[in-house]
């Protein structure tokens, strides 16, 4: 008997809730996209830093003859990675029904850290440009998903 009061309790807190909140609760337990890409994010600044710390990034560096013309810093590789997982998260809720929603500020910020990991590469000067051209990019998306 107390099971039975306990279970028609729970039930009727899961029924106060508003359709809003139901269906934010289940929208989000059903996209597992969301809850791949921040995790994929950390785990590439953490191969990035291993990497660095056992000597593989050396080269793309610039230190002792490296190949490259511009100096790489461990932090830019990260930023870029992270932009280039956030916008492939934009494409796959682009190209994916199940998983669509709006893409404008995932584009946006996938944009943003690319442009951070190159800036001190290849220079303010021209990353500027492309956050706007990213700016852009992404309004003209959002205006066309709606």
């Amino acid at each position: 008997m107390p099971d039975e009061k306990f279970d028609e309790k729970e039930l009727e807190k899961r029924d106060e809730k508003t359709p809003e909140e139901k269906s934010w609760d289940e929208k989000y337990r059903r996209d597992p996209l969301s809850a791949v890409v921040w995790p994929a994010i950390l785990i590439w600044a953490g191969l990035v830093l291993l990497a660095n710390n056992l000597g593989f990034l050396d080269n793309l560096r610039g230190l002792s003859g490296g190949r490259f013309f511009f100096q790489v810093e461990i932090w830019g590789i990260i930023f870029i990675g992270a932009g280039v997982i956030l916008l492939i998260e934009a494409v796959i809720r682009l190209m994916m029904p199940v998983y669509r929603r709006d893409v404008g500020g995932t584009l946006f910020l996938g944009i943003l850290f690319i442009a951070i990991g190159l800036g001190n590469t290849i220079g303010w000067n021209f990353i500027w440009p492309l956050i706007l051209i990213g700016l852009g990019l992404s309004i003209v998306v959002r205006g066309i998903n709606r």
